[in-house]
């Protein structure tokens, strides 16, 4: 039963707080009303546990509560709250400071929400015509973005950089005259091999993303999946990135932002843990690459992994250089 808030002693409170997954829900839950899997999707807890904070949360008057249809939205607002309980949240939130968790929560929030927008245009989509469901059970849901690789002109050759099993090679061998596969390891060359079965187009070569097996501006594009993280000298790899790629051709990586998860170093063996836009800009900039762009990429809401940016550069035409 709930009680309120101003007859619970603040040892209670504090201990509530003490909990710090229930701190991330709080100060989730005063910028915006989520349902219970919602939170989960941020907080990537099981179902079962967050169900057990709010209700912890909402018995002790931390947060409020209403139905929509079949789910229970929860929200903690400021002006609701006593006001030794209002105080005492004002005081530990201004103590929390930023963090790598707390910049994840913030992406993933970004992500819940924007699939809840999703699903509230399908509702109308299907009140209107029911185009997009229609689209997505005759098609399904996944093809737009390998249908956009047409745009890819079709005489180019594209190395993918630690291709591993062959995922990106998969999706850019229909659309390029060649795809370049290169990868340290015998075993991921042999499972992209398998994958790529009956895909003339992909050639397949044994090397160091540090030293690659390709000449002086051989392709006219590179792409780095998800390669950098792993490696001593990350720098030297675009190094070497920017130099297959002829001029005018471009470098791409995408990578993770910089994260918290020192966890990783562990268990997958990582060296870097991310990047932050300014270390990505200093080693394309350092490699000799122009027109360099950086974005965040979308975060989906059941992502476990830290956020994920794509770097994009051009290696200078001999024009570009004799006009600086």
């Amino acid at each position: 039963m709930k009680q309120a808030s101003d007859t619970i002693p603040v040892t209670e409170h504090l201990a509530l707080l003490a909990e710090r997954v229930r701190l991330r829900i709080l100060r989730l839950l005063e910028s915006e009303e989520l349902a219970v899997g919602e939170v989960a999707k941020v907080v990537q807890l099981p179902q079962s546990t967050i169900s057990r904070h709010l209700k912890q949360l909402a018995e002790a008057g931390w947060l409020g509560k209403r139905s929509a249809g079949t789910a229970t939205l929860y929200r903690l607002v400021l002006d609701d709250l006593g006001p030794d309980q209002r105080h005492l949240w004002v005081t530990v939130r201004g103590q929390l400071g930023t963090s790598p968790e707390f910049d994840e929560d913030t992406q993933r929030l970004a992500g819940v929400l924007a699939e809840r927008r999703t699903d509230s245009q399908a509702f109308f989509g299907r009140v209107a015509g029911a185009w997009d469901n229609l689209r997505g059970d005759l098609f399904g849901h996944g093809f737009t973005a390998p249908a956009l690789l047409g745009l890819l002109p079709a005489d180019w050759v594209v190395a993918d950089i630690g291709c591993g099993t062959g995922n990106a090679s998969e999706h850019l061998a229909p659309f390029a005259k060649q795809v370049i596969a290169v990868d340290l390891s015998e075993p991921m060359l042999e499972a992209a091999k398998k994958r790529l079965t009956g895909q003339g187009r992909v050639d397949f070569r044994r090397g160091e993303a540090t030293a690659l097996p390709i000449d002086d501006g051989e392709v006219d594009a590179a792409v780095c999946l998800l390669v950098l993280h792993h490696l001593e000298d990350p720098a030297s790899a675009v190094e070497e990135i920017a130099r297959i790629v002829r001029p005018g051709g471009i470098a791409m990586v995408v990578d993770m932002v910089e994260h918290g998860r020192d966890e990783y170093r562990h268990t997958m063996g990582h060296t870097h843990l991310g990047f932050s836009e300014t270390q990505t800009r200093e080693m394309m900039e350092a490699a000799g690459l122009e027109h360099i762009t950086i974005h965040p990429l979308p975060r989906r809401g059941d992502a476990k992994g830290p956020g994920l940016f794509v770097a994009r550069g051009t290696r200078p035409t001999e024009t570009s250089i004799t006009s600086q």
